[in-house]
């Protein structure tokens, strides 16, 4: 870039240069007005010749900056490109910018991967406290309580609605600790998962659930089945807490190699600007640790639908 800066400036004064030895024009000591118009002329001439040149060289830097500042830290997998055929300065800055983006990037993904495997190791530890520990002894409190009541004349009432109290509050821990950790996905796999947690959405929050579930799938990796099971969680429970909608549906198939879930809703859709808060970071993490690629797109009064695709090796 230097020697390209260098050639523009030398240009513009070759061309002064030029002008001055080959044109009648002749300067008076006295400068006159002609004269200092012709100057005058001249100067903005070359100005502007200088001007349009040093655009022109540099413009890559100019395109480079944009491109920086329109990285998303969210989004993976961008880089700077282009830049081949430009200055070597500018290629060179590319070139570090996106090595920098590949260190950036790998250690994010291994620091969140390491935050969220102490988070699901965190949530079975408290989820197995929850069933083993107060699910025994809610258990121990509504069997006394039955107990009692059938044999209590007086109060009887009162026990009995002490266990049905207790009994809810079991069934909430219960659900609790499901969310949790999902049993499903330990012992049955993605789907069947999938199929579960959709039951649960629609029975607590009288919401349609409607699935579309490739049973055909083949044995994922567990940290993917993970991934995709808490993207589709996180993507439901935004839908009964936030979008006002009466139907959702959740699909898990093969697409043109991949592997695409999508969960779409009919309410209100997001609000705008939106702001991403835990949920949705959350599910960006998720996928960033699986390579997907995941997108929210949202209308008002159309709902939201969240799709993540994963390209798998070999054949799925």
């Amino acid at each position: 870039m230097l020697w390209r800066v260098f050639a523009a400036n030398a240009a513009v004064f070759a061309l002064a240069f030029a002008l001055l030895a080959l044109s009648p024009v002749t300067i008076h000591a006295r400068i006159r007005l002609v004269e200092l118009v012709v100057l005058l002329v001249g100067l903005v001439v070359m100005l502007g010749a200088d001007l349009l040149l040093l655009r022109h060289v540099l413009a890559p830097i100019h395109r480079l900056a944009r491109m920086m500042g329109a990285i998303d830290p969210l989004n993976p997998g961008q880089r700077a490109l282009g830049f081949e055929h430009t200055s070597s300065e500018a290629l060179v800055l590319a070139q570090a910018f996106n090595q920098m983006l590949d260190r950036l990037e790998g250690e994010r993904r291994e620091s969140s991967a390491r935050a969220l495997a102490a988070q699901e190791a965190e949530r079975l530890r408290i989820a197995r406290e929850l069933h083993d520990e107060i699910g025994q002894t809610l258990t121990a409190v509504a069997l006394r309580a039955e107990h009692a009541s059938s044999r209590a004349e007086a109060d009887r009432g009162e026990l009995v609605q002490l266990a049905e109290i207790v009994q809810h509050t079991l069934q909430d821990l219960r659900r609790i600790s499901r969310e949790l950790r999902p049993e499903a996905l330990d012992e049955l796999g993605l789907v069947n998962a999938l199929i579960t947690l959709c039951e649960r959405v629609g029975q607590q929050d009288r919401l349609r659930v409607h699935r579309r579930l490739d049973v055909s799938l083949p044995e994922l990796p567990s940290d993917v089945e993970l991934a995709i099971y808490r993207i589709a969680q996180e993507a439901l429970t935004n839908v009964t807490r936030h979008s006002n909608a009466s139907e959702v549906t959740v699909a898990l198939d093969r697409s043109d190699g991949e592997l695409v879930l999508r969960v779409s809703d009919n309410g209100d859709g997001l609000p705008a600007p939106l702001s991403e808060g835990g949920g949705l970071a959350g599910m960006r993490e998720r996928a960033m640790l699986i390579d997907g690629d995941l997108r929210i797109e949202s209308e008002p009064d159309s709902g939201v639908a969240v799709s993540l695709r994963l390209t798998m090796e070999g054949e799925l």
